[in-house]
């Protein structure tokens, strides 16, 4: 179930801990989060008129867009998905259907519920695997060990199997044979799958394999836990989970944005805009699962807007997105905290990664400094990328290290200071110092 009952500031906090800057995002998100919370408080008749207020976020890439809106939902477990609006073409134009967004938005909604449904289920579901599995090993066992008691083996089987002693152990089991997909493409707005549908009228075809007990454990807890859960429930619920706390973010929507021409490709980008237009306003989309209603789900639509604007767009749109927030460029500072202060930073990343082969790699605070003024500088220089500039900065300044490094040694502990920082970083300093003198 999704948690909505963070206040403003509780969710920016959240955020604060994966992405550096950008209050004002984090503001506009966290209120409209916060106003689904209060929407649901309200009367049901007051509440039918109350819709969310949808959001168009401005910026370059790399300043955090996305992860706003993704580590929004990660955060209250609402169902989720990303879109591209350039994905998108006009209605009777070879191209991706606008409405398969909300039909993405449905397939994650109940992936999420179906996910809870078994979690809540799976002890009952591992004491029947377990049960099935000492059944099945239990007369290897006793041919062993003849001289201990029925009572006995099983105990002491399902003690090594949950101590995970047989997990490497082979056993052969009747395994369900996958079905070959056939997509049949779109019918009626959905996606058939003729494997899928004949596999629903045929019996199921098994084969004998041989697997761990560790596989075969996991196999029987999954199949078990799906017998202890309603389709149907599901379902129902994941449309409703859908309709009331999906989030839909798209992408890119200044590359639909048309200029007010009436010839060219503009016109093939105003229709994407009238086609989204009653996604955005509220209607009613088929889906395999049954249908839903598009009138309560938070749209966040995001762009440079670097030569479009938003006025470019058609007004019933605009007026669709009555929330307007710019991101900023990162700035040095900026680069400095990306590095170290997020639960995710980026140092920590790299640390991890190569501490699988015995590296302990350390940053001194000038070194962290000396690479955020590059990725900055970088930025300033060529395209600006935002963070994602830290990444190539990083590989270029580790890449022996990350090559040379293969486990087969003791614990090496790597200082990076500045002077490493300069030494590793030299051709791309050198040329980010030619571009100055470069017409």
């Amino acid at each position: 179930m999704a948690n909505l009952e963070l206040s403003p500031k509780q969710i920016v906090a959240e955020l604060d801990r994966y992405i550096i800057g950008q209050q004002d995002a984090k503001k506009a998100v966290a209120v409209a989060l916060r106003n689904r919370y209060r929407r649901a408080q309200l009367p049901q008749e007051v509440r039918e008129e109350i819709t969310p207020k949808n959001i168009i976020m401005k910026g370059p890439t790399g300043v955090g867009k996305t992860e706003i809106a993704r580590r929004l939902a990660r955060l209250v477990k609402a169902p989720f998905v990303k879109v591209e609006a350039t994905k998108f073409t006009e209605v009777g134009y070879v191209g991706r259907d606008v409405e398969s967004m909300v039909r993405d938005l449905v397939e994650v909604a109940i992936r999420l519920v179906r996910e809870e449904k078994i979690a809540s289920v799976e002890p009952k579901a591992k004491e029947v695997a377990e049960k099935k599995l000492v059944d099945g090993l239990f007369s290897a066992r006793k041919k062993n060990h003849p001289e201990l008691s029925d009572d006995q083996i099983r105990k002491d089987l399902a003690q090594d199997l949950n101590e995970g002693k047989l997990d490497s152990v082979m056993i052969e089991m009747d395994l369900p044979i996958q079905p070959k997909g056939l997509q049949l493409g779109n019918i009626g707005g959905n996606n058939i799958n003729l494997g899928d549908f004949m596999s629903n009228l045929m019996p199921k075809q098994v084969k004998k394999r041989k697997i761990t007990v560790k596989e075969a454990y996991e196999f029987l807890t999954r199949e078990e836990a799906n017998k202890l859960i309603d389709d149907d429930s599901i379902n129902a619920e994941g449309i409703r989970r859908a309709e009331q706390d999906g989030i839909i973010f798209i992408d890119e929507m200044d590359k639909i944005a048309s200029k007010g021409n009436s010839h060219g490709p503009d016109v093939s980008r105003e229709g994407v805009q009238r086609d989204i237009l009653p996604i955005v306003e509220g209607c009613t989309v088929n889906t395999k699962y049954g249908n839903i209603r598009t009138d309560f789900i938070l749209f966040i639509a995001a762009g440079a807007f670097h030569i479009a604007k938003v006025n470019d767009f058609i007004p019933e749109l605009q007026g669709r997105f009555p929330v307007i927030v710019e991101l900023l460029s990162l700035t040095e500072e900026d680069f400095k905290k990306i590095l170290k202060e997020p639960d995710n930073a980026i140092i920590m990343q790299y640390a991890a990664l190569l501490g699988v082969d015995n590296i302990k790699l350390k940053f001194t605070d000038e070194a962290i400094g000396e690479l955020a003024r590059i990725a900055y500088m970088e930025n300033e220089n060529s395209e600006n990328i935002g963070a994602r500039r830290l990444h190539t900065v990083m590989e270029t300044l580790l890449e022996d290290v990350s090559f040379n490094a293969c486990g087969g040694h003791p614990d090496v502990e790597l200082v990076i200071d500045k002077k490493y920082v300069v030494e590793h970083m030299e051709r791309v300093t050198r040329y980010m110092n030619l571009k100055k003198y470069i017409l």
